[in-house]
Formats: C-alpha cells, structure tokens, sequence
C-alpha cells in the first residue's frame, strides 16, 4: 500500500471533514480505517467489515434500545402507560416506519454500494452546515431508496 493511494487520500479528506464537523462516529470510523490500512490488515479486515459490518451494526444499535428493559426502566407497567396515549402511538407508528425504511437501506446499500459515498458526504454536510445529528447511513438509504422507488412511477 501506498501512503498516497487515492482510497487512503479520500480517507483523510473525510477524518479532516469529521474533525471539522465534530462528528465522533465518523472521526473513530476513519481513523480506524486508517489504521487498519497503514498496519496493513486491510486485505484480511475489510472483507469481514464489508460482509458483517451492517449486522453486527444493527445488533449494537439494538442491544442499546433494549438496555432500558434490561435494567427495569421499561417494563409492562409502562407499556401499559404508554399505548393509552395518542403520541406513543404515533411513537410507535414512527418506530416501525423507520425500521421498515432502514430494512429497505440495506437492501439499497447491498445493491448499489457507491450510493454509500453520498450517503457520507450528505451526513457530512448536514451536520457540519446545518447541525444535523449524524443517524446512520441505513434510514439514509431507506429514504434514498423510497424516493428512488418514487421516481421510478414517474419515470
């Protein structure tokens, strides 16, 4: 590997951006590239990240919502509390939208992973311009690809 590989170059221009947009998640996941790259791991990491990477993701992200039952915060008694109001229902409601879009992103980014990089760069930006919160390239996909759905009965 080359220390001035194109991929290399496009990875400090993204830690660069992270750093300026104080976007942590992004900040650790370059540089942990990075570091796989210069220690030159890559060929035996990456293709385990790339295969694995979402569902290992998708498990994080799910053990972190289920640790408020885990340590009684939620139990039956709140659920109770919670489907007799109007806005947990729409809670609710939103909760299975989103997961129905993130199950379509994946499907998006398996299919067409280059929509990854404008997936990045439109994160970037949004939380660098507008002081976005950075929510994961899944709901990203999802979105990107309902739009694209939608554009395709017009098309």
């Amino acid at each position: 590997m080359t220390i001035f590989s194109q991929s290399f170059i496009f990875l400090l221009i993204l830690l660069v951006i992270a750093l300026v947009a104080k976007n942590s998640s992004l900040i650790i996941a370059v540089a942990f590239l990075l570091v796989v790259k210069v220690t030159g791991l890559s060929d035996r990491i990456f293709p385990i990240i790339q295969s694995k990477g979402i569902s290992w993701g998708v498990t994080i992200i799910t053990i972190a919502v289920l640790v408020p039952i885990a340590t009684g915060e939620i139990g039956f008694k709140q659920l109770g509390e919670a489907v007799k109001s109007s806005y947990a229902w729409i809670a609710m409601a939103s909760g299975i939208f989103v997961a129905v879009i993130a199950s379509k992103g994946i499907v998006l980014l398996q299919n067409d992973p280059h929509i990854t990089t404008a997936l990045v760069f439109g994160t970037i930006l949004a939380v660098a311009v507008f002081q976005g919160i950075a929510v994961g390239p899944l709901i990203g996909a999802g979105i990107a690809y309902m739009a694209m759905k939608v554009v395709e009965l017009f098309t």
